[in-house]
């Protein structure tokens, strides 16, 4: 069974998402990136506060918020919302401060049905390893039936921001 097609998105998006993480850091940034219904192509980037300060971790309440996130209640109900609007999200992101963009274990508790039956929402997942100096590198995942799970479906180059 082939790959997942990525989401595509332009550089200057991308870029967008690495400002927000660089103005995050060290806390992980979270949000998602929407685009036209009709296309498998990301425009907008919608930022989200990162709650997890508030220990609403729904399976790490003790982590602080530069090792989780939470998007939080307001942010999560726009979500919901937008999966059947116009300009649906397309992709969650958040970031990792220790310079690697991995979809770690916590990661995949989050956004896997709690079923067992796939993703939680009909998005992809951008990780983005943020570290002192730099974007160092970003990570796209996809839910993937034949692994159940999600898997790497592409790979970014980091930036001096």
């Amino acid at each position: 069974m082939p790959k997942p097609k990525p989401i595509s998105f332009s550089r200057e998006v991308l870029e967008s998402v690495y400002r927000e993480a660089r103005s995050s850091y060290p806390a992980e940034c979270c949000g998602w990136l929407a685009g036209p219904k009709s296309q498998d192509v990301a425009t907008r980037l919608r930022t989200c506060t990162n709650a997890q300060a508030s220990g609403d971790h729904p399976t790490q309440a003790d982590r602080t918020v530069d090792t989780a996130y939470v998007i939080g209640g307001a942010d999560l109900l726009a979500l919901n919302r937008e999966l059947n609007g116009e300009e649906p999200a397309k992709l969650i992101y958040h970031s990792h401060y220790n310079g690697r963009a991995y979809f770690s274990e916590t990661d995949h508790q989050v956004a896997t049905s709690p079923w067992g039956d796939g993703p939680v929402y009909p998005v992809q997942q951008l990780v983005v390893g943020i570290g002192p100096r730099r974007v160092e590198e970003a990570v796209l995942f996809a839910w993937s039936d034949e692994d159940e799970g999600f898997i790497e479906i592409a790979r970014f180059e980091g930036a001096e921001i």
